[in-house]
């Protein structure tokens, strides 16, 4: 599976439960998001894949300081030990979209009223 279909599952899955979701492919990519687009609200969770974090250096503590420390998961791998960080959350691999959607109902949880498909 090409690695940007897990992405945009997820950001399907999450746009469908009412979270405004963008992907990126990388922390180079995150950063040129801006944190205050006039369409958008404050990006609110920010998620992480660990092996985004192989030579990223301090690209995500410039995220996190750029949208004013947004609650954070990590995807970590089984195999290798989950870096200290800020995480909100940490899953580990093996994981389901489901599990990852779960995860950020429980860190930013909507009202009733903005649960609904995003188009």
């Amino acid at each position: 599976m090409p690695d940007q279909w897990p992405r945009a599952m997820l950001r399907a899955a999450l746009r469908e439960q009412g979270y405004d979701a963008v992907g990126t492919r990388n922390l180079n990519s995150a950063l040129r998001i801006l944190p205050d687009e006039s369409a958008r609200g404050p990006v609110r969770l920010i998620i992480v894949d660990q092996p985004a974090l192989a030579g990223a250096g301090e690209q995500l503590e410039q995220f996190l300081k750029r949208h004013r420390a947004p609650s954070t998961l990590l995807l970590a791998r089984s195999t290798q030990a989950a870096p200290a960080g800020h995480w909100g959350k940490i899953l580990k691999r093996p994981l389901t979209i489901a599990d990852v959607v779960g995860a950020s109902e429980a860190l930013i949880p909507l009202s009733p009223d903005h649960r609904h498909p995003i188009d």
